[in-house]
């Protein structure tokens, strides 16, 4: 079996969210009808959703549950825009840091486009953390209507000033969604705790988005918490489901299933976070003992316990990661692909990174299921790798001429 080392683009399905899912998908009955089947499935349902508030700590009415992250990120963007534009035509822009996830850059872009908005894109520093100077100075904007951040970077994992910039928010009376996909589970997160440290009412924090299989649920579910005080727009309409936020037949079986992931992976939340940063500070030390050039991104700041995110000079990231997949071991390149095209990273360039540099990259990633060996295995593998990708970089430079 293949080293899998990857885990913040999928993680395994627990078999605790995999026997629940298969338990709640027996239910017969649709949680919007009001006969006993029906009602059968909506306690099914909100259970969930109350276990769901438990682990994130809101209000189970606070929990709309999606399709995903994506769906969760793009309601919560464009619901709290449009909903602020109602309010005053004058709002119209959102601040978005340039190190975001694509499922956020894209939806913003798009708004963009459509004449919909203005964006403010906010610096990055070389650790891929959210310059705070300028996020204050766009908040300061008349214009100013949405903003959004990550709680820790998908790339390099470093966490991001959530509290701080909830509290400047909130203070500028600007609404702020925050992509929490990849680092619930991972990190100490509580939604309520958040938003009384940074004093947010109707504006600060008000929105978190979660997916359910980063941390150990199925794909396809996940959950946007959106606090009492906030009414985004809803993207879906045809039902007034989950407070009218997202109309359509509610999923129990993902529901049911989310809520077990979320539960457990926030139970064993300090043990594993311990455990993994042993595990990774063990890989970054033998990686950088046996490849002096190596960089690692983040390396200074606080990162998810998990996320090893290394730059290696001279070679292309899509050879090392076939020349990986080739030994065993499963990375991730952690860089966007357009058309098939392989670009640097957008993270590694809002950091200054130059991109020959950023073409170099590969993201490690630690999970529930890793393991010393997995360590040891790649400890073994990616000096050798490293070697033939950067002869291989080497040739073709000489061959183009460059």
């Amino acid at each position: 079996m293949a080293v899998y080392l990857d885990h913040a683009a999928t993680t395994p399905l627990r078999d605790e969210s995999r026997e629940a899912w298969i338990a709640a998908s027996a239910t017969l009955g649709n949680a919007s009808s009001i006969h006993g089947p029906g009602q059968g499935a909506r306690r099914l349902l909100e259970e969930a959703r109350e276990r769901v508030a438990a682990a994130v700590d809101c209000d189970p009415v606070e929990v709309v549950f999606t399709s995903g992250g994506t769906e969760s990120i793009n309601t919560a963007v464009t619901g709290l825009l449009r909903a602020r534009r109602a309010a005053s035509s004058s709002r119209n822009a959102i601040l978005v840091p340039r190190a975001e996830h694509h499922a956020t850059l894209d939806a913003v872009d798009w708004l963009e486009r459509a004449g919909e908005a203005r964006v403010s894109r906010v610096e990055v520093d070389g650790d891929s953390v959210v310059d705070l100077a300028q996020w204050r100075a766009a908040l300061e904007a008349p214009d100013a209507a949405v903003a959004t951040m990550l709680a820790a970077n998908n790339e390099t994992g470093a966490m991001q000033p959530v509290a701080a910039a909830s509290a400047l928010a909130a203070a500028a009376g600007v609404p702020l969604h925050v992509d929490a996909v990849g680092a619930f589970g991972h990190a100490p997160l509580s939604f309520a705790g958040l938003r009384a440290e940074s004093g947010a009412r109707a504006a600060g924090l008000v929105a978190m988005s979660l997916s359910a299989h980063k941390f150990g649920g199925p794909v396809g579910v996940g959950a946007l918490v959106v606090s009492r005080d906030a009414a985004p727009v809803p993207l879906l309409h045809g039902g007034g489901q989950q407070r009218g936020l997202r109309a359509g037949t509610q999923d129990v079986a993902g529901a049911a299933a989310l809520a077990v992931a979320a539960e457990l992976a926030v139970a064993e939340l300090a043990r594993e976070a311990e455990r993994l940063a042993r595990l990774r500070d063990r890989l970054q030390a033998g990686l950088v003992a046996a490849i002096p050039e190596l960089q690692v991104s983040a390396g200074g700041v606080d990162r998810l316990p998990g996320h090893l995110h290394v730059r290696l000079p001279g070679a292309q990231g899509d050879s090392l990661l076939l020349l990986l997949d080739a030994a065993g071991v499963a990375v991730s390149t952690g860089s966007a692909c357009q058309a098939g095209v392989p670009e640097p990273s957008h993270v590694l360039r809002a950091m200054g990174v130059e991109d020959a540099d950023a073409r170099g990259a590969l993201r490690i990633t630690l999970g529930r299921t890793s393991t010393p060996d997995d360590v040891a295995a790649v400890l073994g593998a990616l000096p050798g790798a490293y070697e033939r990708a950067r002869r291989a970089g080497l040739s073709s430079r000489a061959v183009s001429g460059r």
